[in-house]
C-alpha cells in the first residue's frame, strides 16, 4: 500500500492517464482535469478518477508551454502540495516557477523516458513506464519534495535517476529529439514515391519511421524550446551524412570504408542500454524452431521459468501457412547455455547460441 493517497493531474492526455492508471493500481485516489472536457471525462472514466481534496502531489501532465498559464491557479487551490511536471526540456519548467509564486522547494522538475507515437487518453497504459527511467532535476527541491517525487514514479514501476537541467537537456537532444528529427525527415522522402514502391516496404523502413507518426504540435515545440542543444548533435549529424555522400562519389577503392560506417553504426547501437534502462548489457541469442501449433511458445517461458532464466529479449519470426517459427530469446551468457542444454534434452529443436 502507497503512503502518499491523493495526486491531482493537470492535463488528462497520453501521460496523464497513464499515471492516473498507474497509481489506481495502487490505491491512490487520483484526479484529473484537463481544459479539453473529452478527454477530460474519458480519462476521468479509465481509471475511475475522483475529486481529491488537499492532494499531497499536483502533477503538470502538459506541455511545458502552457505551464505559465495554470501554475499560479493550481498554487493557490494547493498551497500545500508539492508540485512535479513531466516535460520534455527541464530548464524552462525551473525558470518559469522561479518567476511564479511557487516556492521552487516545493517543486521538481522531471521527466519520465516513456511514450508511445500516438497520443491522448485513449492511448494510456497503466504499465507505460514500468522498467523505464524517469529524471528528476533536484534544483532547489526540498528533501521532502524530492521523496515524495521519487515514492510516486517507484509506484508507476520506474527508475529514478537525478540529473542536472542543463545535462538533460543536451542529453535528450541526441538520443530523443534527433532520432525524431531524423525520424520524420527520413518519412519525408515517401511522400512522392510510386505506391508500387512503397509496397515494397518491409519491417526496417516501418521500424525506422515509427515515431514519424508523432503529433506535430507537441514535438514543434519540444524541437523550439531545445534548439540551442539540438544543433551541434545535428551539425554532427549532417557532417557525416555528407562525408557518406562522398564516400558515394568515389571510386571502388573506398568501397570497404561504407563497411566501416555501418559497423560504427551496429557498435552505436550496442551501447542502449537492455530492457530496465540501465547498464548495457552483451546479450546472447538461442534461436529455437518451434512447431506452430497451440501453446509452444508458452512451453518455453514456463520451461524458462522453472529452470529460473530470464529472457531479456525475444523476436518471433513466422509467415503465415508456415507449420514452423523460429523464436529467438536474448539471454545472459550464461541463462542461454543453461537453457540450450534444457531444451536438447527435452527434444528440442535448438541452434547454436550465437552472441
Amino acid at each position: 500500500m502507497a503512503s502518499i493517497s491523493g495526486v491531482r493531474i493537470v492535463g488528462s492526455g497520453l501521460i496523464g492517464t497513464s499515471i492516473a492508471l498507474g497509481l489506481a493500481k495502487h490505491a491512490v485516489a487520483v484526479d484529473l482535469v484537463d481544459k479539453d472536457p473529452r478527454s477530460q471525462n474519458l480519462a476521468h472514466d479509465l481509471a475511475m478518477a475522483s475529486s481529491v481534496e488537499k492532494p499531497e502531489l499536483v502533477i503538470f501532465a502538459l506541455p511545458s508551454q502552457h505551464l505559465p498559464m495554470v501554475i499560479e491557479a493550481e498554487y493557490a487551490l494547493n498551497p500545500h502540495s508539492t508540485f512535479i511536471d513531466i516535460g520534455s526540456i527541464k530548464s524552462n519548467p525551473l525558470l518559469v516557477v522561479s518567476s511564479s509564486k511557487l516556492p521552487l522547494a516545493q517543486f521538481v522538475a522531471t521527466h519520465p523516458m516513456a511514450g508511445r507515437e500516438i497520443g491522448g487518453p485513449e492511448s494510456a497504459r497503466g504499465d507505460l513506464f514500468e522498467g523505464r527511467t524517469w529524471v528528476l532535476t533536484p534544483a532547489g527541491s526540498s528533501p521532502e519534495s524530492i521523496a515524495l517525487a521519487k515514492e510516486v514514479v517507484e509506484l508507476l514501476g520506474a527508475s529514478v535517476i537525478e540529473m542536472e537541467a542543463l545535462e538533460h537537456d543536451r542529453a535528450v537532444a541526441a538520443i530523443s529529439h534527433l532520432p525524431q528529427i531524423v525520424s520524420s525527415l527520413l518519412a519525408k522522402q515517401l511522400e512522392n514515391l510510386p505506391d508500387s514502391w512503397l509496397a515494397l516496404s518491409g519491417q526496417g523502413l516501418r521500424d525506422t519511421v515509427r515515431i514519424a507518426g508523432s503529433d506535430p504540435a507537441l514535438w514543434q515545440e519540444i524541437i523550439s524550446m531545445n534548439r540551442k542543444e539540438i544543433s551541434p548533435v545535428l551539425h554532427s549529424l549532417i557532417e557525416d551524412l555528407v562525408a557518406f555522400e562522398k564516400l558515394l562519389n568515389s571510386d571502388d577503392e573506398n568501397a570497404p570504408a561504407i563497411g566501416d560506417v555501418i559497423e560504427e553504426g551496429r557498435v552505436g547501437r550496442s551501447r542502449i542500454p537492455g530492457k530496465h534502462g540501465g547498464k548495457a548489457r552483451n546479450y546472447s541469442y538461442l534461436p529455437i524452431v518451434i512447431p506452430d501449433a497451440p501453446g509452444n511458445l508458452a512451453a518455453i517461458f514456463n520451461i524458462c521459468a522453472q529452470i529460473e532464466v530470464n529472457v531479456e529479449d525475444l523476436s518471433i519470426e513466422h509467415s503465415p501457412g508456415q507449420l514452423t517459427g523460429l523464436i529467438t530469446l536474448g539471454l545472459s551468457s550464461e541463462d542461454a547455455e543453461k537453457l540450450s542444454s534444457h531444451l536438447i534434452a527435452h527434444g528440442w529443436n535448438v541452434h547454436p547460441v550465437r552472441k
